[in-house]
């Protein structure tokens, strides 16, 4: 009777917010039938022109057919604004587009980029306003009729540390819809019917005519990138840094400091001149489908190969660069060779051929470059860097043309921009391999351990520093190296996604924690919430090594009563329900309040924070330090997210004796989130799959179960031991007789 008394507030509280969440799906599903507004009209009256583009007066009025609006100097037109989300539906890693107002000039280049909403996180709360701000102005002059032509090339990335995919998905907003705006004004001399369509050259593989070295430099089949001693002195000098002087190139003014040349050898003619037959017919059969090369020819005091290859097989002072594909070539990708077959060519003291992979989308009839970086040691660890540029364009008469493609209709450009949202997160992807490859092996092992976790937990101390070590490269490597922290922001987004339309881009833009999530969904089929709760949320993992370390250090611990623990268990459900209530009205305001969550902090921006936040995480923390997982516990809406589905689960592997409970007490007693009722029943909804408990289901020591069972078998081996000692002494002495009842 006290403890439904107790509850009976509980229970209206959560029927309260169940009716206040229906009343606001209801509300959001008849507003979102309504046509918006194109953006452009909102943010036109809330960014002045001048903010936009200096010297510019006003806006003109909404263009038709057009959702941008002129850029004006009194009664002269300057350009044209608009905002990124009006043209292109790339969403964020928050699942909601990132707002970017672009103004754009005659000419195609582009006069002013303005970032005025977005929900990123990382961005909301991590990364100062400045900049993002210096991200976007980075591409005010990006001339986009030549970044169409040559895929790219007109400007160079900044990644803005702890915010790649922001960043990423930035660029790629900004300059898509600046194209589309571009064709659809006629802009620069693009038109619509202009939009490239795919390859328009593949290649003339059947031109082997072998040329000189001065034909080849003259019509452009070798590029070349000259620089001198003295030019490298006088740009250090230019960088302001007076350390740079400590460290001179040594030499003649006039002495070459690197003459570098390059080709592309995987067309027969280049090919076969420079290298020879023998040597290109090997490079032909090593070569897999869709893979390129090119040669590279260097001399001079500078070695374009760098310390890097000696060190690890990575060549650090040359990238291969082509619109956004970005390659670094490994040892793998590497061959010396001794000298060109090209009549005429000079003494080079560096010939090396370099593999492009298939994968790495390079279109070898498109413009290309290498860049070289140089650099100049300032301080014990501190370089000073300087990049140059070696173009390189195919001569014609190399290629083929393809025929033209038809040109795709207005009405079919939802499905260019799928096409264009789908190469984003597989770019990204794919700059990721080795990160996903960890990622999969911890999944892995720790699959291996929930299948097979009798074996697993026999050796205590072992499993000890096992789960210890799972803990520490969850927090070091999935948190603090990759921001891989799930948050209950995701699922928010998830539920506004599902609401205004699902799409599977804006979840895929992160691949680590997409794996992790379609991780979560698996392993909570499968064992509950506590495969991600227990062993995968790097905020678990920093509480219970932390916890680890206070006791170490003989910090007391606290055991609350088995009463006052089951009376705080709903407070994470009813802030997870409060939460995703807020979410259906308005998104930015549940992102406010899930501040409750101190992932972002803690793991995502390293304490580096407001002190009002640091001072909550460490609030948090120091909870932890006597209360192991006190926030896991008590407050996650995460968690509490992650237990309601949990209930589903299919098994039940957890091994109980029928003593568990009564009158045993020792699991429940050592169970570190006091999953375990003093019944001996284990709840899954708060039980974070340690494996504690099968531990102690195995321990001789400790298990009365396992204790008795041990003395029985010793009783039964002690007794046979008798029986056979008896036995022998008969055999030995066979006029022995053994006393009976009757004697």
């Amino acid at each position: 009777m006290f403890v439904s008394t107790l509850l009976t507030p509980f229970r209206r509280l959560i029927g309260t917010v169940f009716i206040a969440l229906q009343i606001a799906l209801l509300i959001s599903l008849g507003t979102s039938s309504a046509t918006a507004a194109p953006v452009i009209t909102k943010f036109s009256k809330k960014v002045p022109a001048s903010e936009l583009v200096e010297g510019a007066t006003a806006y003109g009025p909404l263009m038709e057919n057009l959702p941008a609006v002129e850029i004006l100097k009194g009664k002269d037109v300057l350009g044209y604004a608009f905002i990124t989300s009006d043209f292109v539906s790339t969403t964020g890693y928050s699942g909601k587009p990132i707002h970017v107002m672009v103004a754009i000039g005659k000419d195609g280049k582009i006069l002013g980029a303005n970032l005025v909403k977005h929900s990123e996180p990382i961005v909301l709360v991590g990364i100062p306003n400045s900049k993002m701000k210096a991200l976007t102005q980075s591409f005010v002059g990006v001339d986009i009729p030549k970044e169409v032509e040559e895929r790219g090339s007109t400007h160079e990335l900044d990644i803005i540390s702890g915010a790649t995919v922001t960043v990423m998905i930035i660029e790629d907003t900004i300059i898509r819809a600046s194209t589309k705006v571009a064709r659809l004004l006629g802009l620069g001399g693009l038109d619509n019917s202009a939009a490239s369509q795919g390859p328009t050259h593949k290649l003339n593989m059947d031109d082997k005519t072998v040329q000189d070295w001065n034909t080849m430099i003259g019509d452009g089949s070798v590029r070349r990138l000259t620089l001198d001693i003295g030019q490298i002195n006088q740009a250090f000098a230019d960088t302001g840094d007076e350390r740079v002087f400590k460290n001179e190139a040594k030499g003649a003014p006039t002495d070459t400091f690197i003459d570098l040349n390059v080709a592309l050898v995987s067309q027969p003619s280049i090919g076969i001149s420079l290298l020879g037959e023998n040597e290109y017919n090997n490079l032909q059969k090593n070569l897999k489908e869709g893979e390129q090369a090119i040669l590279l020819m260097g001399r001079g005091v500078f070695s374009f190969k760098g310390s890097g290859y000696v060190r690890g097989g990575i060549f650090d002072r040359i990238t291969l660069i082509q619109g956004d594909t970005t390659v670094r070539f490994h040892d793998k990708q590497h061959k010396r060779i001794g000298r060109l077959a090209t009549e005429g060519a000079p003494e080079f003291t560096e010939v090396d051929l370099f593999t492009i992979p298939a994968d790495a989308e390079f279109d070898p009839t498109k413009p290309w470059r290498i860049q070289l970086l140089v650099q100049r040691a300032v301080g014990a660890i501190e370089r000073a860097f300087l990049t140059y540029d070696l173009g390189y364009q195919i001569p014609e008469r190399y290629l083929t043309a393809l025929p033209k493609p038809e040109v795709k209709k207005h009405e079919d450009e939802p499905e260019v921009d799928a096409a264009a949202r789908k190469a984003l997160w597989v770019r990204i992807w794919k700059s990721k391999k080795a990160e996903i490859a960890v990622l999969v092996t911890m999944l892995t092992v720790l699959t291996g351990v929930f299948f097979f976790q009798f074996q697993a937990t026999r050796n205590s101390r072992a499993f000890y520093w096992f789960r210890m070590s799972f803990l520490l490269v969850t927090l070091v490597y999935l948190g603090w190296y990759q921001n891989a922290q799930l948050s209950v922001v995701n699922l928010m987004a998830l539920f506004g996604s599902l609401r205004t339309g699902f799409s599977w881009d804006a979840f895929l833009m992160d691949p680590l924690v997409f794996i992790l999530w379609v991780s979560v969904a698996v392993t909570l089929l499968f064992w509950g919430r506590g495969g991600f709760c227990g062993w995968l949320c790097p905020f678990g993992a920093l509480q219970e090594l932390s916890n680890q370390i206070a006791r170490f250090l003989k910090f007391p611990q606290w055991t609350l009563p088995w009463g006052l623990h089951e009376r705080l268990w709903p407070l994470k459900y009813m802030i997870f329900l409060g939460l995703f209530g807020l979410s259906m009205v308005s998104i930015p305001l549940a992102e406010h309040f899930a501040e409750i969550e101190p992932f972002k902090t803690s793991i995502i921006l390293k304490f580096a924070r407001g002190w009002p936040y640091v001072l909550f995480a460490t609030v948090i923390l120091g909870m932890g330090l006597f209360i192991e997982r006190f926030y896991c516990r008590y407050l996650c809406p995460l968690g509490a997210a992650l237990a309601i589905p949990g209930r589903l689960r299919m098994f039940d592997w957890l091994k109980r004796y029928k003593e568990c409970g009564s009158p045993c007490q020792t699991c429940a007693n050592e169970c570190f989130v006091q999953a375990i009722h003093p019944t001996g029943e284990i709840n899954p909804n708060e039980c974070l799959s340690c494996l504690h408990c099968q531990v102690l289901y195995q321990d001789d020591s400790k298990c009365p179960v396992c204790i008795k069972t041990a003395k029985r078998r010793a009783k039964a081996a002690k007794a046979t031991s008798d029986l056979s000692r008896a036995k022998g002494q008969l055999d030995n002495h066979p006029n022995l007789v053994l006393p009976t009842k009757e004697n």
